[in-house]
């Protein structure tokens, strides 16, 4: 009787790692689509190695169900527990060597809303390059929240304050919002905002019905009616264009709406309730990191400068 507890023991032919990540990839995925997609390779490459996997340890891995769900079985799921652990290991190890990289060269991967990176971002990466020729920046556009701990980016400017206890950065600002209209449409025809309880009045751009958990999304379902909304999307950009197109009044970012020439804000003071921040943040095993450090000081820095931007206080001048 073998007495050995390795996987490879219970199942000879696991001996490759890329494996373990397709197992991985499809538990957490539940379609096989997603996890190719995760994986960076086509459906049917995926779909042969899972059904060859399967074939040459004897075992089934996932039960196929309609819709195309893949549901892990109990060999799948401690198959995927195992390659969990494998990856943290990796990914820590992964992290430690980066972590003591003092050269001023590779690549930073940074994560950011479509919002900040259209209005305020891409300067002050512009001023990074210049001061870091030798630092390539990878941008990801993504309203998600990126794991830092899986090395989906290295740097995340986050509007929330980080809950998880390896991160390490820091707050840059405040972010009011406020809301903005085209000036003709304010003067000429409806009117500026007498007050939050004005809203009803007014012709107003809103995110789609189905969107959750996005704060001022929330709040603005909540305190106007459903019959005040002539325009929706999902994208806060649009909604800017929108308002600069005059179809209605949009609830944006200060930062966002006070620098465009076209617009005003209908009413002068930001909604106190929507008030959030700005984190640019890190993997603690990251910080020591000579890119990162250096993005920190250029792009951190140069974002902290324009506190008054982003807390409202620059459209209340004057």
């Amino acid at each position: 009787m073998r007495d050995c507890k390795c996987l490879n023991c219970y199942y000879p032919g696991m001996d490759d790692w890329n494996d373990f990540r397709l197992i991985l990839a499809v538990q957490r995925a539940s379609m096989l689509t997603a996890a190719a997609k995760a994986l960076g390779i086509d459906h049917s490459t995926a779909f042969r190695r899972l059904n060859a996997l399967e074939a040459r340890i004897g075992v089934r891995l996932f039960e196929r169900l309609p819709g195309g769900i893949y549901q892990a079985t109990l060999a799948g799921e401690r198959m995927a527990v195992a390659a969990e652990r494998m990856e943290d290991e990796t990914l820590a190890l992964d992290r430690d060597l980066v972590g003591q990289d003092h050269r001023l060269s590779g690549r930073v991967r940074v994560t950011s809303s479509e919002t900040l990176a259209y209005a305020r971002l891409t300067q002050h990466l512009a001023a990074f390059r210049q001061v870091q020729p030798g630092i390539e920046v990878e941008l990801i556009i993504d309203n998600r929240v990126l794991s830092l701990s899986r090395r989906e980016a290295d740097i995340a400017l986050r509007p929330v304050r980080p809950k998880e206890g390896d991160l390490w950065g820091r707050k840059l600002a405040d972010v009011a919002w406020a809301f903005y209209g085209a000036p003709a449409r304010l003067d000429e025809r409806d009117g500026p905002l007498s007050g939050l309880d004005d809203l009803c009045n007014h012709p107003l751009l809103g995110w789609e019905e189905t969107a959750v958990g996005i704060r001022a999304a929330d709040w603005l379902a909540h305190t106007a009616p459903p019959t005040a909304f002539v325009y929706r999307t999902n994208s806060l950009v649009n909604q800017l264009t929108a308002a600069k197109a005059g179809i209605g009044l949009a609830l944006l970012p200060c930062y966002l709406g006070d620098r465009e020439p076209r617009l005003v804000r209908a009413l002068s003071a930001p909604v106190p309730e929507l008030t959030g921040e700005l984190w640019i943040v890190t993997h603690v095993d990251l910080k020591g990191t000579a890119r990162v450090r250096a993005f920190f000081d250029v792009v951190g820095d140069g974002l902290a400068r324009e506190r008054s931007l982003f807390e409202g206080r620059e459209g209340q001048q004057g």
